[in-house]
């Protein structure tokens, strides 16, 4: 793709992709540049969030293995997860229908993750560092991979 080519409307379309917005919003056709930066576009979310994934699958079950909770290998299985979490935990099981409610599964998420940082031997204040984005990435490594 010649960056000559790209006109600003394409720069904005593109940032707006970035940003999520829907491509209905913009009047131009999906054609030519605009469909390629679409498809880099999701080329890219994919890979982060590929990366992302692999990235806390591995923290969890360091995590794991580290608390000697069995089935460690639940962390690669979405919903498997999360039981392996409150396992970590030491919570109960009926605890996944309190993270489907708003607003109460954050505060959940946060008792659960200060369980964990707790049964890692960790001040339990990174557990509530868990539900702040980017930071959250540098919680959970800490608690998977620090002494």
């Amino acid at each position: 793709m010649n960056c000559k080519h790209l006109r600003p409307r394409h720069l904005g379309w593109l940032l707006a992709l970035f940003l999520g917005a829907s491509p209905a919003i913009f009047p131009q056709d999906l054609q030519g540049h605009s469909a390629a930066a679409m498809g880099v576009a999701m080329l890219i979310y994919f890979v982060v969030f590929a990366l992302i994934y692999i990235f806390v699958a591995l923290a969890l079950q360091t995590i794991a293995q580290k608390t000697n909770t069995p089935d460690s290998w639940f962390a690669w299985i979405p919903i498997l997860n999360i039981i392996l979490i409150l396992n970590i935990a030491k919570k109960p099981l009926w605890w996944i229908v309190l993270l489907l409610i708003p607003i109460v599964n954050i505060v959940v998420a946060i008792i659960v993750w200060m369980a964990v940082a707790e049964a890692r031997q960790k001040p339990s204040w990174w557990g509530i560092l868990t539900v702040i984005p980017l930071i959250n990435l540098i919680a959970i490594a800490y608690l998977a991979w620090a002494d």
